[in-house]
């Protein structure tokens, strides 16, 4: 029979997967920054580039506070996320819908580590790990606030650009 398998488990087992999946996401930042089109979206996919070490970092620290080694687990829903923005990329090249379909692919991205980075820090709550949670919670702002950065991109400049050149071809 198998051994039974705790919070304790399941929070290391995640902390893998994250920990992959961050280091994915920050190969794949200099492409979405490349393919950009707006300045702004290339500034903010390269800060994101930035901070997304710095939250490799805090993983690391967190696998020290578990005196466990920092080793990735293979994420396929990242993989599969990271899949679909480069299928965005090579389909939308050149056309004006382009930036609206990196910040759709981005937010795809923003939204699985909310949602990781939420549990993580409710379960390092519940198991009495402070530190981790403090550290979890860190990224957790960060990466909403990155979410909220891509809308506001979205809705002031990409949407609106992909739109009117569509209207356009409508009225046409």
């Amino acid at each position: 029979m198998a051994a039974d398998k705790t919070l304790d488990d399941l929070f290391l087992d995640t902390l893998k997967d994250i920990y992959y999946a961050e280091k994915q996401i920050v190969k794949a930042l200099p492409k979405m920054a490349k393919a950009a089109q707006s300045p702004d979206l290339k500034a903010g996919f390269e800060a994101h580039m930035a901070e997304t070490e710095g939250q490799i970092d805090r993983l690391e620290q967190i696998f020290e506070l578990l005196d466990k080694p920092a080793r990735g687990k293979t994420c396929d829903a990242i993989l599969g996320i990271l899949e679909e923005g480069k299928s965005i990329m090579d389909e939308f090249k050149g056309t004006s819908a382009l930036d609206a379909g990196l910040i759709s692919a981005a937010q795809a991205v923003e939204h699985y580590e909310m949602a990781r980075y939420g549990t993580l820090k409710s379960w390092a709550t519940q198991l009495g790990m402070t530190e981790a949670a403090n550290l979890l919670d860190a990224t957790l702002q960060e990466e909403t606030a990155t979410d909220q950065k891509l809308s506001q991109l979205g809705e002031s400049q990409a949407n609106l650009n992909a739109k009117g050149k569509s209207n356009k071809a409508k009225a046409a």
